[in-house]
């Protein structure tokens, strides 16, 4: 059991976790952190936490694990803040969507990736945010990846995968370079293309009518577009580098597929779809649970 976790951004994913611990006894005391009291307030009336501080010093202070739930591009600003008041077997761990920031962030503020400090991403979520739309089961038998450091403390290791698996999530490691690769292209650039969807179409003069005979098919494509806008102007900043090389394919994709569609090339129009279809499917097989 862990004696004391502060929870510092109890959003969605934070005040999930913390509900599924609660769940199993896993925690004793889970404090929460943030700059809004109103949202305290709230995780304290839903009893998501049992103690809510403003302060970052009082609420990292005898925390055993910090988890850190802000957006990527507000990490090393809550690193700074909570450096001093660290305890030596503080461990520390995140849920952000980028890794080489988060990474990044570390050393500009310890100098180095901590040995007790160990990155990791929840693949899991909805397009609802805030304490409100937690909920304890959000992370069964979804996946978390943790991209521990060369130095990796094994018992700092062993206590966030634990607290992951506590939630029931399947736990994984990977390298940062290839998590902020895999996820460009599985998440970032799906969220990028629903959104600016919704803003292309938003934009067109007769976008009344095209919202309001839009059919099942637009609703599940762009649901992720109602997705927290600052959070994935974080994560597109963030990740640049991988997302802009998948944007780029994606982009000489769409151009074969508009110059078929031009030419009237319907064997590799077909063919596109078929293998579109072919590889839905077997990922939709091999991954049926909810």
């Amino acid at each position: 059991m862990i004696k004391r976790l502060c929870i510092i951004g109890v959003g969605l994913i934070g005040g999930s976790l913390a509900r599924a611990l609660k769940a199993v006894h896993g925690c004793e005391e889970i404090v929460g952190a943030g700059r809004s009291s109103k949202a305290l307030d709230e995780a304290l009336a839903l009893g998501v936490i049992d103690r809510a501080e403003t302060d970052l010093a009082r609420a990292v202070a005898g925390a055993e694990v910090i988890l850190l739930g802000v957006p990527v591009g507000a990490v090393e600003a809550v690193l700074r803040q909570i450096q001093p008041h660290l305890a030596p077997a503080t461990i520390i761990t995140d849920v952000g969507s980028t890794k080489g920031s988060v990474v990044a962030a570390a050393e500009a503020v310890f100098g180095c990736l901590p040995p007790r400090f160990i990155p990791g991403h929840p693949i899991a979520g909805t397009e609802k945010s805030g304490v409100g739309a937690s909920f304890a089961e959000l992370f069964q038998q979804r996946k978390v990846i943790l991209t521990p450091g060369a130095d990796a403390d094994p018992q700092a290791l062993e206590t966030v995968r634990w607290i992951w698996q506590q939630a029931g999530a399947e736990v994984c490691e990977m390298s940062v370079r290839h998590h902020d690769e895999v996820l460009a292209a599985t998440s970032h650039l799906p969220h990028v293309l629903a959104f600016t969807l919704v803003d292309t179409l938003a934009r067109l003069e007769d976008h009344d009518d095209i919202f309001r005979y839009a059919a099942g098919g637009f609703r599940d494509f762009t649901r992720i577009a109602s997705s927290n806008p600052q959070m994935w102007h974080d994560i597109c900043i963030n990740n640049r580098d991988a997302l802009l090389l998948m944007l780029k394919r994606f982009s000489h994709e769409l151009d074969c597929l508009a110059e078929a569609i031009a030419t009237g090339d319907g064997a590799n129009l077909l063919a596109s779809f078929e293998r579109a279809k072919a590889a839905r499917d077997s990922y939709c097989d091999k991954h049926s649970s909810p």
